[in-house]
């Protein structure tokens, strides 16, 4: 019997880890199979999240280069659908980091203090007076908009979901992310900050990382990473 309850919660764990293979741009997927300007990443297959953010894997999840680079307006929507239902509570949130001149999308590693946060979701009570976030339990994370003041150029465009119902726990919290490659146009002249470096951004006991979210207040949450860069 012990055994069977093991292999059930096993089942239901996998069941609950996803993926985030496709992007979406204003409405419209912009990759007509998986992994074409999104890099695949080392996940694909067993879908686990991440539970060190120390870890190299937090930037793009040691991901292989894509074949495409997406062309995104500044000032447009952007989400990515999901492999299974984001059925883990917790926030998610959207990075950019410019590519450097002479490099191109379709290589670069987005090492360096380069990184900057653009959006970050916050919880509500549901009717059970738990957390939950926008778009959980639905097939696609939540959109966000690229600020307009946004340079024109290539890009590494970051999302990342974090996933807190263990979080409670040191190294607990699941990170599920992607990284794509995009060339945005119809800039901006802003100056996107503050930047960070990732790894580097988080450490696992920060409060938005390592946090008991079934007694919180909803406007209690703090995600980690920097303040949004709204342009």
């Amino acid at each position: 019997m012990k055994v069977l309850s093991a292999l059930l919660l096993a089942a239901v764990a996998v069941e609950g880890h996803y993926t985030f293979p496709r992007l979406v741009v204003n409405g419209k997927a912009v990759e007509d199979r998986d992994w074409l300007v999104t890099r695949q990443t080392k996940n694909a297959q067993s879908k686990s999240g991440i539970e060190n953010p120390s870890s190299g894997d937090i930037r793009c999840y040691s991901s292989t280069t894509a074949p495409q680079v997406a062309t995104v307006p500044a000032g447009a929507t952007v989400n990515y659908i999901s492999t299974q239902q984001i059925n883990h509570p917790g926030p998610t949130q959207y990075y950019l980091a410019r590519v450097p001149a002479g490099s191109s999308a379709k290589t670069w590693d987005g090492s360096g203090n380069v990184w900057w946060k653009f959006a970050s979701t916050m919880p509500s009570y549901d009717a059970n007076k738990q957390l939950v976030w926008p778009a959980q339990n639905t097939y696609a994370t939540h959109p966000a908009v690229i600020p307009a003041n946004t340079p024109s150029g290539e890009y590494l465009l970051r999302v990342e979901q974090i996933a807190l119902h263990m979080a409670s726990q040191a190294n607990k919290a699941q990170f599920y992310l992607s990284c794509s490659q995009i060339n945005i146009t119809n800039g901006g002249n802003g100056t996107p900050g503050p930047t960070v470096s990732l790894p580097g951004a988080y450490r696992s006991n920060d409060p938005g990382i390592q946090v008991n979210i079934y007694n919180l207040q909803p406007d209690a949450y703090r995600a980690p990473g920097p303040a949004s860069w709204q342009g």
